[in-house]
């Protein structure tokens, strides 16, 4: 699947740790290659409409949509923050 980012995870992505980057670099390559890959424990956001979130690590989210063959990427942060703002 090809993969865009909005201006929002593009400002969130700056702002992780080199650490976090790295960790969000495998997700995002196992995001492309497989939306159910173990790890990443894909699922629906509750609350909201065509919004699902991926696990980068144990603290770290990110929030995407499925658009056709597209990934958009929405966020990525620390799991509550990350969450309340899809």
């Amino acid at each position: 699947m090809k993969i865009t980012r909005t201006a929002r995870f593009k400002k969130a992505w700056q702002e992780l740790s080199k650490e976090e980057k790295a960790l969000g670099r495998k997700a995002l390559r196992n995001l492309a290659t497989d939306l159910r890959y173990p790890a990443l424990r894909v699922k629906k956001m509750q609350g909201v409409e065509h919004i699902w979130e991926a696990r980068v690590s144990s603290s770290l989210r990110m929030t995407f949509q499925i658009e056709g063959n597209r990934i958009v990427l929405r966020n990525i942060g620390r799991h509550d923050e990350t969450l309340e703002q899809p």
